[in-house]
């Protein structure tokens, strides 16, 4: 398999181009903004993101074998930090370590998929609910962040409305203030992430169907209609499971 060429864009946290980062969690770690001006960020740090950019954006699919020599081609460094970012990446869930032969990115599963809509529906809906009547300032943000999912959208970059629509949701499950269901919800970032790509790749249409979704949950926040929200939440994560399975809706 032929490596990766090295992408510059994965020293940055931009949350509008990285789907390693969002505007909505707690701080990813050192970034290129954080070092001093001519440094990058350590060798293993830049393996990390490589691979893990790379997975979420589905340009390594699910069964891709990674070898630590492509790998250390791909970034520039030796084989010793691939090692450790890959030990890194398998405790995260997205690779598989083959000794001496290299690791390998795990698919997707139906059964994650089910973890994962379930787990978001219990935590969005409540925090939805709870958000009625909505502060100023977390509607200001959920309208900003709609206005850049439509303009990433139309831009054709799936990976960056990935991000954006992630965001949509953290910052409502943010305004509870409640820390460990936060840091509950920080968890399912990288598995929606990388679900959501691979939906927005095989149904393109759904995309409009997300931001107009999106727009009906803030004008029910807006209205201070409580259940209507809740229900539009619900609906809205209820989709990704079936079409997940291939089902239409």
């Amino acid at each position: 398999m032929p490596a990766a060429p090295a992408e510059t864009a994965l020293t940055t946290t931009d949350s509008t181009t990285d789907p390693t980062a969002d505007s909505a969690t707690a701080s990813p770690g050192p970034t290129a903004a954080a070092l001093a001006p001519g440094k990058q960020p350590p060798a293993a740090e830049r393996v990390y993101r490589h691979v893990k950019h790379a997975v979420l954006e589905r340009r390594y699919e699910g069964g891709t074998l990674l070898t630590e020599g492509e790998l250390a081609e791909a970034t520039g460094v030796s084989r010793t930090p691939v090692r450790e970012a890959l030990l890194k990446l398998e405790v995260e869930g997205l690779l598989k370590l083959y000794p001496k032969k290299g690791a390998m990115v795990l698919p997707v599963s139906a059964q994650e998929i089910t973890d994962v809509v379930e787990t978001r529906q219990l935590v969005e809906t409540h925090a939805v609910r709870k958000a009625v009547p909505a502060p100023p300032a977390l509607l200001a943000r959920l309208a900003e962040l709609l206005e850049r999912q439509k303009a990433q959208a139309a831009a054709g970059d799936l990976a960056a409305t990935a991000v954006t629509d992630r965001c949509f949701h953290a910052e409502i499950v943010r305004n509870l203030g409640n820390d460990i269901l936060s840091r509950l919800y920080d968890q399912l970032r990288d598995r929606q992430l990388r679900m959501g790509i691979a939906v927005m790749h095989s149904h393109p249409d759904r995309i409009a169907k997300n931001i107009a979704e999106h727009a009906e949950i803030l004008a029910a926040l807006r209205a201070e209609d409580a259940p209507l929200a809740e229900d539009l939440v619900h609906r809205h994560v209820s989709w990704f499971s079936h079409l997940a399975r291939g089902e239409a809706r």
